[in-house]
């Protein structure tokens, strides 16, 4: 028999995946996840931010950043100025990174949705490629005489309402996603 509960463990990891993308992606409020990929170049190597510095959100546009070694404390003002992504200008006072978050203009808003949607668009491309690993190894199967026809084709219809499912979970989060990113 096809067992396709691993392929819907991938499918919930794809989902799980996509809204830690868009977690990255900034509103109007200043959040610590806003910097989680940046990277800091500390004791001869490339460390994330979280690694080497505890990150707070203390007022809705600002973002506070500590570095557990306060020497560390220009290379992670640096880093975070480095990120033309985010747009930020931080500033330290030698023991504490403060990272102004600016409220966004209607066309950095916008530019936001559309980059929310190109995360969209990568978490359908890996829901399709997930579906094609199943239906691929039910063909398999079917070739080794271990599924018949009929066993493939309600696979098929199986998969393919899962993936109508999480289609739909990822427009839910897009949309909210989009209100929030909109909303002023």
């Amino acid at each position: 028999m096809f067992d396709t509960k691993p392929y819907e463990e991938k499918f919930e990891l794809a989902i799980a995946h996509f809204e830690e993308e868009l977690k990255k992606i900034r509103t109007g409020r200043s959040h610590p996840a806003m910097l989680d990929g940046i990277l800091v170049e500390v004791y001869g190597q490339k460390t994330p931010l979280n690694q080497v510095a505890n990150i707070t959100a203390p007022e809705p546009q600002l973002l506070q950043v500590t570095p557990f070694d306060p020497s560390n404390v220009q290379p992670v003002a640096a880093a975070i100025r480095a990120d033309q992504s985010l747009g930020f200008n931080p500033s330290d006072d030698g023991r504490i990174v403060r990272v102004p978050v600016p409220s966004l203009t209607e066309d950095r808003r916008r530019q936001l949705v559309k980059q929310t949607g190109e995360k969209v668009e990568e978490a359908r491309i890996a829901l399709r490629n997930i579906r094609q690993d199943a239906l691929k190894d039910a063909k398999r199967k079917k070739d080794n005489k271990e599924l018949s026809e009929d066993d493939v084709k309600r696979i098929e219809k199986g998969i393919d309402d899962d993936i109508a499912t999480h289609n739909a979970k990822i427009d839910a989060i897009f949309r909210a996603k989009e209100k929030d990113i909109l909303t002023i």
